[in-house]
């Protein structure tokens, strides 16, 4: 695991709360309308990659699912969601693993990615990372990322945007594009960062 990065995310989140960081959402509404429009069971497997303390899983819990993983690269993330979430946190499988070393020992139905990778800016770790969802997901993915109209950093930073065209260039090996929006997301600070969401279905080659 790149100590630098993890140190980087592990002080984010043990200085600074959720209304100080730009990516909070209340309700992740675009998240969840994905995760709906795959019309999959309550038992389906789901893994939210970059999680931190993202209310996804509380949402996901509340709706009845039952097999959720949150991956994230700091533990102190994590740690924030459990407390949030008390003893329904048991009901979650946590996993503390940087996403490029990350190794599953299952599938899933439904890979989420809001705002993870896009943080991967060399060949290399983007090869790393579609290695492993191909291995780890059975089913469909959605990734959020900036846009081209997006910032070209966040929390100090740099990121890799992307549009449409590009994004499903880097996952046609494995994936099919199933549909792609833009939004604006609205910070807690009341500026705007304009994003990329796109979903696949898993294809095998």
């Amino acid at each position: 695991m790149d100590k630098t990065t993890k140190d980087h995310w592990d002080t984010v989140y043990k200085t600074k709360d959720p209304n100080q960081v730009s990516w909070t959402q209340e309700t992740p509404k675009t998240s969840l309308d994905f995760v709906h429009s795959f019309g999959l069971p309550k038992t389906a497997k789901i893994i939210d990659i970059g999680g931190g303390d993202s209310k996804l899983a509380d949402h996901l819990l509340n709706e009845g699912f039952e097999n959720i993983t949150v991956l994230d690269i700091s533990a102190q993330a994590l740690d924030k969601a459990k407390k949030r979430l008390g003893s329904k946190a048991a009901k979650i499988n946590w996993v503390v693993s940087d996403i490029t070393e990350y190794k599953s020992d299952t599938t899933f139905d439904v890979w989420h990615d809001r705002a993870t990778f896009h943080f991967l800016t060399t060949p290399v770790q983007i090869e790393k990372y579609l290695d492993t969802a191909r291995k780890a997901v059975s089913g469909f993915m959605t990734i959020g990322t900036f846009s081209d109209n997006g910032p070209e950093k966040c929390s100090g930073l740099p990121i890799k945007q992307y549009n449409e065209e590009k994004l499903t260039a880097e996952l046609h090996n494995g994936f099919d594009k199933l549909r792609c929006i833009t939004e604006d997301h609205t910070t807690p600070f009341g500026t705007a960062q304009n994003f990329l969401f796109c979903s696949f279905k898993r294809h095998q080659n």
